[in-house]
């Protein structure tokens, strides 16, 4: 019987402080936009096209293009501002790794606040562990798909006190292998509750 385990651990980009910058410049672009492009619909928009429409010299081919281009301004606007919320989410990402028990639990955390699940890898389906910076990272890597390498950090390069580490797991869905990045301890838990046989040493 697996030992009640509990470790709580974040991976967060060392650029983070800039990041966050980045972000909240691309949130008030954003939102700069959307006030346009509202303020340009009810000022501009709304009253050219009432104009078009009570204009009865226009056919209906000159109606709809004044229609449509009365409101061009205002969509591409909408559109430039969902672009920039959207590219905002590749800025100040972080990574939370909660141990429990015989699972790992992995979140992606946007700008500190709205976290996002994506798996829960379980001990009994992992079938390798070990350091990133040994051989039988790249033997296991070769023999993987780029579909399947998941790469579970902000990082390129480990943060100070930190290494990368993988995980080859496989469940009855799909065979991954995940990278995530943490302090040395982490690695205890993952040992411990997978099975020492599971470790990569070399």
């Amino acid at each position: 019987m697996i030992r009640e385990m509990l470790y709580e651990e974040s991976a967060v980009s060392v650029n983070a402080m800039k990041e966050e910058k980045i972000n909240k410049i691309l949130t008030i672009v954003a939102i700069v936009f959307l006030v346009l492009s509202v303020f340009y619909l009810f000022f501009f928009g709304l009253p050219a096209i009432s104009m078009a429409l009570a204009d009865e010299e226009l056919g209906t081919v000159g109606i709809v293009f004044n229609i449509l281009f009365s409101l061009s301004f205002f969509v591409m606007g909408v559109l430039i501002a969902v672009f920039l919320l959207f590219f905002k989410r590749r800025y100040n990402v972080s990574y939370d790794y909660h141990f429990v028990e015989d699972e790992l639990r992995i979140s992606k955390v946007f700008n500190g606040r709205r976290r996002k699940h994506l798996r829960t890898l379980k001990a009994d389906q992992m079938l390798k562990i070990g350091s990133c910076a040994k051989e039988s990272f790249q033997r296991t890597q070769a023999g993987m798909d780029k579909k399947q390498i998941l790469v579970m950090t902000p990082n390129e390069e480990p943060a100070k006190g930190k290494e990368f580490f993988y995980i080859l797991y496989s469940s009855t869905v799909e065979k991954v292998l995940v990278i995530i990045e943490a302090r040395r301890e982490i690695l205890e838990y993952l040992v411990r509750a997978a099975g020492r046989s599971k470790y990569e040493a070399n």
